[in-house]
């Protein structure tokens, strides 16, 4: 099997590394001096205290487009942040447009997979998503993770089969010792990760603390909480129905994670852009088509960005949401 992933931070790093494992042909995309590391040392992921190091073929974009047709891959997977999403279109959309190969998103939000089914189809869309992760590119070439890293993945928006490339490249990481669930209806799981991510990412970043705290502090839990139930509550906009009992699951799930420090905490210490849209706006957004705001999740929105939420927010996500 010959796959690409677009995207070599800390999540893609450490399925490319399982994949590598396994002796499976991996293309990774990168830059800067991610990317000069990469070409020069190879892969190194440290993970929960354990080193693994492989030679990996490492391209920028723009070496990606002039060396390979999309159909040189069984798989495409994009590990980008939800920010890169629009810029990765713009950037390569004609080349991904020219093969039929899948592509599978397993990036945070619940948005990505519509963008790249507009662009390519349905039938070529995979969602996907890590849990119980986390991790960052400690230095160039180097990836440190931790947690389980469980992989749900499916056809997007939902299928009642299931391709057989899709179950391969299960069987792959599986054999690595990555859980990984193939789902039928992978939009639902995508809102149920949504719930998490906009449960404790933003807040982690305006409290500056970590999960366990967040989960278990009463100063905290509670907002924690109420995001979680607003979020729910935007995803029957899509038509996703999330009961109260799977919200309250949820809750105690990630009080359950070993204490992480969230991606949005560790890209705002990096002064990097945050993925606002992805998750906070995504849930704004359609609350807000609700008729039924979604009160903390807009304060954090605010205290994130010391602006008013933009008027022209739902004008943003109208193609999306359609």
């Amino acid at each position: 099997m010959h796959v690409l992933i677009i995207g070599c931070g800390a999540i893609g790093s450490y399925y490319a590394e399982r994949l590598l494992s396994a002796n499976v042909d991996v293309t990774v995309t990168a830059r800067s001096s991610h990317l000069r590391a990469l070409k020069q040392s190879g892969l190194t992921v440290v993970h929960d205290g354990e080193t693994r190091s492989h030679r990996v073929s490492a391209l920028s974009h723009a070496e990606l487009v002039q060396q390979h047709a999309a159909h040189d891959f069984d798989v495409i997977i994009v590990a980008l942040k939800a920010t890169h999403t629009l810029r990765l279109i713009s950037d390569i959309g004609q080349w991904l447009k020219d093969g039929a190969t899948p592509v599978l998103s397993i990036q945070n939000g619940v948005d990505n997979e519509r963008l790249f089914a507009e662009l390519l189809g349905k039938n070529r869309v995979w969602g996907g998503l890590s849990v119980q992760s986390g991790g960052e590119i400690t230095l160039p070439g180097l990836a440190t993770t931790t947690g389980c890293f469980k992989l749900i993945i499916g056809p997007w928006p939902y299928s009642a089969t299931l391709p057989e490339t899709m179950q391969q490249l299960a069987t792959i990481w599986q054999s690595q010792g990555v859980p990984v669930e193939v789902s039928k209806h992978i939009q639902k799981e995508l809102w149920k990760k949504l719930i998490v991510n906009n449960g404790v990412n933003p807040l982690s970043a305006v409290e500056q603390e970590m999960t366990y705290t967040l989960t278990h502090s009463d100063k905290y839990k509670h907002k924690v909480f109420r995001a979680m139930q607003e979020t729910a509550r935007a995803a029957s906009y899509d038509g996703v129905g999330i009961s109260d009992a799977e919200v309250e699951a949820m809750f105690h799930l990630i009080k359950t994670f070993n204490s992480i420090k969230t991606s949005m905490l560790i890209d705002l210490e990096k002064g990097r852009e945050l993925e606002l849209d992805a998750i906070l706006g995504s849930v704004i957004a359609r609350c807000r088509m609700l008729d039924s705001p979604a009160s903390t999740t807009e304060s954090l929105w605010q205290q994130l960005t010391s602006k008013p939420i933009p008027e022209s927010l739902d004008a943003l996500f109208v193609h999306c949401l359609q």
